[in-house]
């Protein structure tokens, strides 16, 4: 018998249930449309909070392997693999990380950025081969699944374990059940679409994947206060935002941090910590490398 519009039938994650909130959604108009799919977004940063707590431990078992000389891995299938190459891309230009800080494992691999290649996530061996290839012991790596189950990232997870790495997972499924270090449930329900984890699943996804590392560069000192400090400035407008990060620091006028950083070779750290602490830019430097970056630490240093 086929189930009649709105009958509920049971599946083995929230997000491929159908949302008794939008079973007219085709019926109703254009922006009653995004009215629908907008009420459910506004659902999301909610979950997101309640994940908080765990997710913050993973925050300080990656700045820990980093502290340690590690990497960070991401390991995800379709639109959380996506995100996480994203992500993981985004961290250079603004933080200045280094690019093999953060290492993005996307089933499929580059292909599957543009294109679906829907069986490369049920390939559970393919994940475990991509771990042994890529991570060492001391390692982190974070899994991404909407449903909790992958098995491209589920084979990653337990063979990073089995060599001696860290590993969580960010699910959307409260029922997950994985053997890893930290579980990071976001249980942000059924999707506007039953089964497009794009949407819901996929904004939490991103919204913890970018509090995740933004927190990690935070506690590696990659910023001075909001500010990003540890930026490259590597094109017109970015070295316009170095010079603007400047003055807002220390609230001089253009011509004074203009010349502190030619001083410092560019170097938008050493020409803060020279400008707060009037150390000189080699001292500045020295006590900015003693401090493994950490422009507040700096200062205490030079302050005696």
């Amino acid at each position: 018998m086929t189930p009649r519009p709105g009958a509920s039938v049971q599946v083995d994650s929230p997000t491929e249930r159908r949302n008794p909130n939008t079973t007219d959604i085709d019926l109703v108009s254009t922006v009653d449309i995004l009215r629908m799919i907008h009420a459910e977004d506004r659902t999301v940063p909610d979950a997101v909070a309640v994940a908080l707590p765990r997710l913050a431990i993973a925050v300080d078992l990656a700045v820990a392997a980093l502290q340690a000389g590690k990497r960070v891995h991401y390991v995800g299938a379709g639109t959380s693999g996506r995100l996480a190459v994203l992500d993981a891309a985004e961290l250079v230009p603004t933080f200045n990380a280094p690019a093999d800080w953060f290492v993005a494992h996307n089933a499929g691999g580059s292909r599957a950025l543009k294109a679906a290649v829907e069986d490369a996530e049920d390939d559970e061996d393919a994940g475990a081969a991509e771990i042994r290839r890529y991570v060492s012991p001391g390692d982190f790596v974070l899994g991404l699944s909407a449903s909790g189950r992958t098995p491209f990232v589920l084979g990653a997870l337990a063979t990073a374990r089995s060599i001696g790495a860290g590993t969580a997972l960010v699910a959307n499924n409260p029922a997950a059940s994985v053997d890893v270090d930290v579980l990071v449930t976001v249980d942000t329900g059924p999707e506007a679409i039953a089964g497009s984890t794009r949407m819901k699943a996929g904004t939490a996804q991103k919204l913890v994947l970018t509090a995740f590392s933004t927190a990690v560069m935070v506690r590696l000192g990659r910023t001075y206060s909001n500010l990003m400090v540890s930026m490259r400035a590597t094109n017109a407008k970015l070295r316009g935002r170095t010079l603007r990060i400047l003055r807002e620091a220390t609230g001089l006028a253009e011509p004074e941090c203009s010349a502190a950083l030619a001083e410092a070779g560019g170097d938008l750290k050493v020409a803060l910590v020279h400008l707060l602490s009037g150390a000189d830019p080699r001292r500045s430097a020295d006590a900015l490398a003693h401090t493994g970056g950490h422009v507040r630490q700096a200062l205490r240093v030079l302050a005696g």
